[in-house]
């Protein structure tokens, strides 16, 4: 691999650990400046929204297709429906990636093996 790999996946990586630890020692130097032994009113409202934001932010940008195409457009749209199907039926969070993401691949191999769509 190259050393300008290498360094994007270091920076993803320290990226990740920041975002996690950041919080975290910032809402433990609150707890201990408050002196509060309930932790949940010492919460402040943004940092209970911050999850649910980001997953939304991933959610988004995973929606549109690297290269835009009809192909493109038309697998992920599948991929999307089948991971909605099985989140319904299961109501977890693996299946329906797994599913969302078989569709996907099936769509874009199948249309491999039989060709460019008209």
């Amino acid at each position: 691999m190259s050393s300008a790999l290498w360094i994007a996946v270091l920076a993803s990586a320290v990226g990740t650990l920041l975002m996690r630890v950041l919080p975290l020692l910032w809402m433990q130097r609150r707890l201990e400046r408050l002196g509060d032994d309930d932790g949940l009113e010492a919460m402040p409202q943004w940092l209970s929204l911050l999850g649910p934001v980001m997953i939304a932010a991933v959610f988004g940008v995973s929606l549109m297709p690297v290269t835009p195409g009809l192909l493109s457009w038309i697998a992920t749209a599948i991929g999307v429906l089948a991971t909605l199907a099985v989140w319904w039926v299961k109501r977890t969070l693996g299946w329906p990636v797994a599913a969302g993401v078989a569709a996907y691949g099936a769509v874009v191999m199948l249309t491999a093996l039989v060709g460019p769509l008209p």
